[in-house]
């Protein structure tokens, strides 16, 4: 015979997993904030960026902030030449650990 299925044990885990996840994003983003060196900025100045760039409807405005966004995940710079202080591919830098939430 069969063991039935706890589906609120299922529901649960998949909540948890959910807000593991979210948890992990709001982790991430603060990371990128940081790396970028974003976090210097007034809180409002930020956030009207993050709005703007939102909502921005030109490809090619915005196709030029994926290119310096990939250029910034594979370590390349305008500002500063290729050494030994990039960090791999795919990585982000971290000060001291992940950013608070």
């Amino acid at each position: 015979m069969r063991k039935p299925r706890d589906f609120d044990s299922e529901l649960k885990a998949l909540a948890d997993k959910a807000k593991q996840l979210k948890e992990r994003r709001v982790r991430d983003l603060g990371a990128l904030v940081t790396a970028t060196g974003a976090d210097a900025l007034d809180a409002d100045v930020l956030a009207g960026a993050l709005l703007d760039a939102a909502t921005n409807t030109d490809k090619a405005t915005g196709e030029g902030w994926r290119k310096r966004g990939a250029a910034f995940f594979h370590g390349k710079s305008c500002d500063t030449a290729n050494g030994p202080g990039q960090q791999p591919e795919g990585t982000l830098p971290l000060d001291g650990g992940a950013a608070s939430a």
